[in-house]
């Protein structure tokens, strides 16, 4: 079969933005720094205990028996699906800790985002 090319135009017009995700960190970082400031108030309180409730379970599962050396700073960006679920990741930073938290976080559910996708990241700095 094939496409007449203004049915062509049409159909790719018609695709959701969201189909051509951030390829790089830093892409994905904004699209989290503005789905998160559009938060406020009591949501903007349950996703950041939502946030620090996966950040502890996680780094509980990464660290326990394993002495951490590299205590460099570190951010994990997810795309959450419309029930919370992470569907993508991307990290920046490399230490062991970082990478066995992008990890964990791949496939559990954080929060209910107010839309889908929703960007949202996790921070981690030692010296702060």
């Amino acid at each position: 079969m094939r496409l007449r090319p203004m049915f062509a135009l049409l159909l790719a017009a018609s695709l959701p933005l969201h189909a051509a995700e951030p390829l790089e960190y830093y892409d994905a970082r904004k699209l989290a720094d503005a789905d998160e400031a559009g938060v406020t108030g009591p949501a903007r309180d349950a996703m950041l205990a939502a946030q620090r409730k996966l950040l502890d379970a996680g780094v509980v599962e990464c660290s326990l028996g394993k002495p951490q050396k590299d205590f460099s700073a570190f951010a994990i960006v997810m795309r959450l699906d419309a029930q919370g679920l992470v569907q993508q990741t991307w990290r920046e930073g490399g230490s062991p800790l970082a990478i066995c938290l992008q990890r964990y976080v791949r496939d559990k559910t954080v929060f209910v985002p107010p839309k889908a996708p929703f960007h949202t990241s996790l921070d981690i700095s030692f010296s702060k």
